[in-house]
């Protein structure tokens, strides 16, 4: 059966069919990096990296590109927050940080890049430039807009007439606009006051004046890139003119997925992505789950609660395109599926390695099964990446393993064999960890790198140096690396512990 996907370019289910029959160039829009990841982030994660999976699986060489926004009066307002940094780039720092070790704490592969904006300015400014040369956009008072009325397709992802738009941007920018959806490319000078004071938290000091984010020169003056043109930039520097597939939440469709492929288009004359994914919203209390409403739990907190596994499989209980609601049931409905496929192939594996697996005993029941739920999980995740679907077909694996080991007192080898497997092989593709909690550990691993660095330093007390760089040597040879500094060792782990 062919990967079908649902496009929302064209509102149909459509085999996928890359670019080039090896290789699928993959898009996914990445965090403003101005608070903590929460749960909703994350289940947009969860599904690319299952779509990523899947692919590979399928057998395809995926490109996959996910960008950090580090250039946002978002993280100018949380400057001089938390120790988080006196200036917009060290705020983005430390969130981004944040962000790579909460993304393998979900056991997520690694895109091939992460490109960030600020490290892209080069190539806004170039594809500014293009958009002014070709007539489709224009600059007003060291801002640029992009002129939605020069192209003729401006609407189609959202499917809204122009006359129906509303003003796009800040009420300041109506004066230098010739309508009122032209949206910035290039913005002049650096961030509005009232922009970061409306988004800085309540109830945390603030130093006495607005801070100010960064600028850089470019033809019009001094200024900062529009949010649009930066992933427009950012994906075809790194993939190409023309994506296989485009992956964000549904927030997005408008304005900025709408944006992004208008001016893309206008400046390269091609299709900018022929498939549009979109995940639903993650919701918590009937509403969706965001940082600004402050109704959200953070990946580190919930990771630290649940796991990595059971994390896992409660985000992908629905499919990526189906809202899903976060609940104190939903959670305890996760834990119980993984604890049934968790116990299920662990008596598998006892069972295999037990004196009661015999070569001789068959049990065709047992083998159907596996063989079957190998189907059923195929036809789930070619229809549109459906892992709710999927994990129906796990647990009937882990049902026929407890079926045949309850009945039998001699255990089919090959048959269980063929259920570890399948549950390891098709597990992963859900991001599953049979073989260990991949995460979860993280506090105690910590504790005992503590532990080990405070009997270093009582060796180092002592005059004992050569001692003192052994046990050094041992935690850098467990991948920790460890760096002496004024206030004290520190240390960071390696990537899953």
């Amino acid at each position: 059966m062919t990967l079908h996907v649902t496009n929302t370019l064209t509102g149909e289910r459509e085999p996928f069919e890359p670019q080039d029959p090896e290789n699928v160039l993959l898009y996914y829009c990445g965090l403003t990096v101005s608070d903590p990841p929460h749960l909703g982030h994350a289940r947009s994660w969860v599904h690319v990296d299952v779509m990523h999976r899947w692919l590979e699986y399928l057998g395809y060489d995926v490109r996959h590109v996910e960008n950090f926004t580090d250039v946002n009066e978002k993280i100018v307002a949380r400057v001089g927050e938390d120790d988080l940094g006196e200036d917009e780039a060290a705020v983005a720092e430390s969130y981004i940080e944040h962000t790579l070790e909460d993304m393998r704490s979900l056991n997520l592969l690694r895109a091939e890049v992460y490109p960030r904006v600020s490290e892209h300015v080069p190539e806004i400014v170039d594809l500014v430039e293009t958009l002014i040369e070709k007539g489709y956009a224009y600059e007003s008072n060291g801002s640029v807009y992009f002129d939605v009325t020069s192209f003729d397709e401006y609407g189609k992802l959202s499917n809204q007439e122009l006359d129906e738009i509303e003003s796009q941007g800040d009420p300041d920018e109506r004066t230098e606009k010739r309508h009122p959806a032209d949206f910035a490319l290039w913005k002049a000078g650096s961030v509005d006051e009232n922009a970061v004071h409306e988004h800085r938290h309540e109830g945390v000091d603030h130093c006495d004046h607005t801070p100010e984010g960064q600028t850089w020169d470019s033809p019009w003056g001094e200024g900062r890139p529009g949010w649009h043109i930066e992933c427009s930039a950012m994906s075809m520097t790194h993939l190409d003119e023309t994506l296989d597939l485009h992956v964000g939440g549904r927030d997005l469709v408008f304005p900025h997925h709408e944006n992004e492929i208008a001016q893309s288009e206008a400046a390269t004359d091609q299709q900018f992505a022929n498939y549009w994914l979109h995940c639903e919203l993650f919701q918590m209390d009937d509403e969706k789950m965001s940082s600004s409403l402050g109704n959200f739990v953070t990946v580190d907190e919930a990771v630290d609660r649940w796991g990595t596994n059971v994390l896992r499989t409660f985000l992908t209980a629905g499919s990526y395109n189906s809202k899903q609601l976060y609940s104190d049931e939903t959670i305890a409905e996760a834990e119980e599926r993984w604890d049934r496929l968790e116990r299920a192939y662990e008596a598998a594996v006892d069972a295999v390695d037990s004196t009661a697996a015999r070569t001789k005993v068959d049990d065709e029941s047992l083998r159907t099964a596996v063989d079957d739920a190998r189907d059923s999980f195929v036809e789930a995740m070619n229809d549109d990446f459906n892992t709710r679907e999927g994990q129906s077909a796990l647990l009937s694996i882990a049902t026929a393993v407890n079926s045949h080991l309850e009945n039998r007192s001699e255990f089919d080898y090959r048959g269980l064999r063929r259920a570890v497997d399948a549950l390891e092989k098709l597990g992963a593709v859900l991001g599953l960890s049979f073989v260990g909690e991949t995460t979860g550990t993280a506090d105690l691993a910590g504790d005992v790198v503590d532990l080990v660095l405070d009997v270093r330093e009582q060796e180092r007390a002592d005059g004992n140096y050569d001692r003192a760089d052994e046990l050094r040597d041992e935690l850098e040879a467990l991948g920790i690396e460890v760096q002496d500094t004024d206030d004290g060792a520190s240390y960071r782990l390696p990537s899953g512990k």
